[in-house]
């Protein structure tokens, strides 16, 4: 059973950054992709960035290239999402996911592409 847990979300103004975490437990999530996603209120839950176990390749939204970076510490297991120039519209529950559901039409940035997730972390940007 692979357990995430998210850290170091917080409320920044636009053009701030933040770096969030997430702690992951049990050997499923190896070898494999993991993402990070968010949700705002109203919205669905959308794919911001995913990386392969090693740190390549990696995918990101449009949204958020050139100003998010995915990195993952195998040393000690976590996941991490650097934001830069944040912007209102980023504000959104974050979510770390492991464990992909891979299948015909799976994708990196798919919503319901894995298996296991995090509590999320909320990120909130003001202008």
């Amino acid at each position: 059973q692979v357990q995430l847990v998210e850290s170091g979300g917080g409320s920044v103004q636009a053009g701030g950054s933040l770096r969030l975490s997430c702690a992951a437990s049990g050997s499923t999530y190896r070898n494999s992709w993991m993402g990070w996603f968010r949700q705002a209120p109203g919205k669905e839950r959308e794919g911001v960035a995913a990386i392969y176990s090693g740190g390549a390749p990696t995918v990101y939204a449009d949204s958020v290239k050139g100003r998010f970076t995915i990195s993952q510490n195998n040393a000690d297991d976590t996941l991490y999402l650097q934001m830069n120039s944040l912007k209102p519209e980023d504000t959104a529950m974050y979510y770390c996911a492991a464990n992909p559901k891979y299948g015909g039409g799976w994708y990196p940035l798919s919503s319901r592409g894995y298996n296991n997730w995090g509590q999320g972390t909320q990120v909130t940007v003001s202008s």
